[in-house]
């Protein structure tokens, strides 16, 4: 095939505006697969994470053949902390599908992956997506759209987009904003004539840029990238150029996009996205030249980490029942083998068991983890905190942009804890029926652990998205958690009688039966100070009975501490445990004597 029969793509959108589901509708109205093959929905969301959550994690390729032309469509991510696939994969195309939901309209990382391709100069077609929502309005989010075009300094012919409305989920669409729903075709013949066939010469020298790694059972590493210039041919030698310099290695076999499948090719043009085997030395950012003239491409910029934290072997007396790598030398292993693949990952070693990662926020560290718990590993993970930077001498922080949807009755208590976490109100907009959109620019450390108390403000019906919006000088001291912990200060098993009678003391995380350590949090407190306390208490047995003495005790249901709740919770001073088999939080010293002799250390 020669580059004018190609058609690269991208398609960019706020998390749940149905990306996924409009690729799904594509690969079965080109084609690519008959309808009885249609077995589960969300095909290109293949990871059990990205199945639970919702969400897209990591960046995928696919392809569609339609009028003679094969069009690489890549699903990018849509959160903000997931940036560095964003970014390597808008590297690949040559134009952008930018997908707003019909009743939301843009939200923050509607901005954010729009301004990379902007900024990339990338052709965009905008789609607006569940049109048939009860409160879809396209007419205000189209404008809302041009408004966001504009404050990114779009240029004219990127404001001179096309314009199309669909329902992914039924595989419906029509262009322009009246008229009747009917396939998707109308949207495939506008890719194929609107985005621009890549530029490059097969004649040329070749140039690759690896943007993507993959690992096969068989071949071993797959480096993924956009053939720019030349040919990739199989079994054939080739320069790989990195930051010290160019070295060669040898080709084994080049794999085409087909579908959801990878198919074996001889050869491959400028233009086609490819996988290439053999290459066991290649990291992302990588530039594959020829040999005897090398020319390299640009490396992947990707913005810097802004969030921070702490892994390291776990300690605690239940240490090494659950997992299958537990030491530090695997845990560090398997950290440096993820920032290979995650160019927006950064890896230290603060020593012989503690690693620190630096990531674009707590969702991707807390997916970090999450894998490597469904992987067999068992780990410590600190209180998340914030990159700092000094510029000019000044200490300076990351901060956010912050987008609330909410109803009117909660706007008074969510501008009360955004503004004690040191956010400024920018923007409110209240459309009169019923729920308002509030604008705060806050210091990102001022989000840590404010999810979970936002979703208990607002009764669960609040939405809260979040951008980076660059670096400011230190907005000062943001108070903590006002609430102490209830600490275990003996092993043993839980008992309902103790636990019964600890109920006033706070909310429990735990219920009767469940095996514990001292240090072991099991608990938080009403009060602002720790307390140590016996969860494994039995009733003394007498020979004396009372009338209702004897009858059952009921226990509250317990507080359950998952992940991304832990993460959000601990303090500087404690831990979350993390197993294949469970979520803990523990004290960072877990004997109680030692403790509050270093707590009291820290307060002098």
């Amino acid at each position: 095939m020669s580059e004018s029969q190609f058609r690269n793509l991208a398609i960019i959108a706020h998390v749940d505006h149905g990306k996924t589901t409009l690729v799904d509708a594509m690969l079965w109205q080109s084609g690519t697969f008959r309808a009885n093959e249609r077995v589960a929905e969300r095909v290109m969301d293949s990871g059990d994470l990205e199945r639970e959550r919702g969400i897209t994690i990591l960046a995928k390729n696919t392809a569609v053949r339609f009028a003679g032309v094969k069009i690489n469509i890549v699903d990018t991510p849509g959160h903000a902390d997931f940036g560095g696939e964003v970014e390597r994969t808008l590297q690949m195309v040559d134009g952008v599908l930018l997908l707003v939901d019909a009743a939301e309209g843009p939200l923050p990382q509607t901005r954010f992956v729009l301004s990379k391709a902007l900024r990339l100069g990338l052709p965009p077609i905008v789609v607006l997506n569940k049109i048939d929502r009860a409160d879809a309005r396209p007419a205000e989010v189209l404008d809302e759209v041009y408004d966001l075009f504009i404050d990114l300094d779009a240029t004219e012919e990127q404001l001179d987009f096309p314009v199309f409305c669909t329902d992914a989920r039924k595989g419906l669409c029509r262009r322009g904003l009246e008229g009747e729903l009917g396939d998707l075709r109308p949207l495939l013949e506008e890719i194929v004539r609107t985005l621009p066939a890549p530029s490059g010469d097969p004649a040329a020298k070749l140039q690759l840029l690896v943007t993507n790694l993959d690992y096969s059972d068989y071949l071993g590493r797959l480096a993924v990238g956009r053939i720019v210039n030349g040919v990739v041919v199989a079994n054939s030698t080739v320069g790989i150029a990195r930051e010290g310099g160019v070295g060669r290695a040898r080709i084994g076999v080049v794999y085409s996009h087909e579908g959801l499948k990878r198919v074996e090719v001889e050869r491959a043009v400028a233009g086609d996205i490819v996988a290439l085997a053999g290459l066991d030395e290649v990291s992302i950012g990588d530039s594959l030249v020829d040999p005897e003239d090398p020319s390299p491409l640009p490396r992947i910029a990707v913005d810097e980490p802004t969030m921070a934290m702490v892994f390291s072997a776990n300690t605690s007396p239940f240490g090494g029942r659950d997992g299958d790598y537990v030491t530090a030398r695997q845990i560090r292993a398997r950290l440096e083998k993820e920032a290979l693949h995650n160019v927006s990952i950064r890896l230290e070693i603060l020593g012989n068991d503690a690693f620190k990662v630096l990531g674009r926020g707590e969702l991707q560290l807390a997916i970090l983890i999450e894998t490597m718990r469904r992987e067999g590993y068992e780990l410590s993970a600190s209180k998340p905190e914030i990159v700092t930077r000094t510029i000019d001498g000044v200490k300076h922080e990351p901060m956010e942009i912050v987008q609330i949807d909410c109803p009117e009755e909660h706007v008074g208590i969510v501008t009360q804890k955004l503004g004690s976490r040191k956010g400024k109100m920018s923007e409110m907009h209240n459309p009169g029926h019923g729920r308002v959109r509030l604008q705060f620019r806050i210091p990102s450390r001022g989000l840590i652990g404010f999810r979970s108390e936002f979703l208990t403000d607002t009764r669960g019906t609040g939405i809260l998205n979040h951008l980076f919006d660059g670096w400011s000088e230190w907005q000062g001291p943001i108070a903590g958690r006002a609430t102490g912990a209830l600490v275990a200060d003996r092993a043993g098993r839980t008992t309902t009688y103790a636990l019964y009678h600890l109920e006033p003391r706070g909310t429990l995380f735990m219920g009767p039966g469940t095996e514990v350590y001292e240090g072991m949090i099991v608990g938080e407190s009403t009060r602002d100070a720790d307390l140590d306390v016996n969860v494994t208490r039995e009733k003394k047995l007498t020979n004396m009975r009372a009338a209702g003495s004897d009858e059952a005790l009921r226990l509250a249901p317990p507080r359950e501490m998952t992940l991304d709740r832990a993460l959000e919770w601990i303090d500087a001073d404690e831990l979350v445990e993390v197993t294949p088999m469970a979520i803990r939080v523990r004290k960072r010293t877990l004997a109680g004597n030692q403790r509050s002799n270093r707590r009291k250390t820290a307060q002098e």
